[in-house]
């Protein structure tokens, strides 16, 4: 596990994996930065790491709403959403789905 003293050093990409791995062991995860389709757009700070799309599929999903499945992600990421990410697109699935 990452030292959170040195976390805020990794790329936001690379945060956003560990944590979600941590709290939902997903079986699938894709993270993609798409900040740079977003350059010059409101909510661009200029690091690049500002817009993510996350692909997820976990067995803590199973028997969870789209919109269930949507908080469990953001509770995951809560103070990345918060202070570092202003766009996250999510798809979330249960395994077999």
């Amino acid at each position: 596990m990452t030292d959170p003293a040195t976390a805020s050093a990794l790329p936001v990409a690379d945060q956003i994996a560990a944590r979600l791995t941590a709290a939902l062991a997903p079986t699938r995860l894709e993270v993609a930065n798409e900040s740079a389709m977003h350059h010059g757009h409101l909510g661009d700070d200029g690091t690049g790491e500002s817009h993510f799309r996350v692909t997820i599929e976990a067995p803590a999903f199973s028997g969870v709403s789209r919109v269930g499945r949507q908080r469990l992600v953001n509770q995951a990421l809560a103070d990345l959403l918060r202070d570092r990410i202003h766009a996250l697109a999510i798809s979330a699935r249960a395994p077999g789905e």
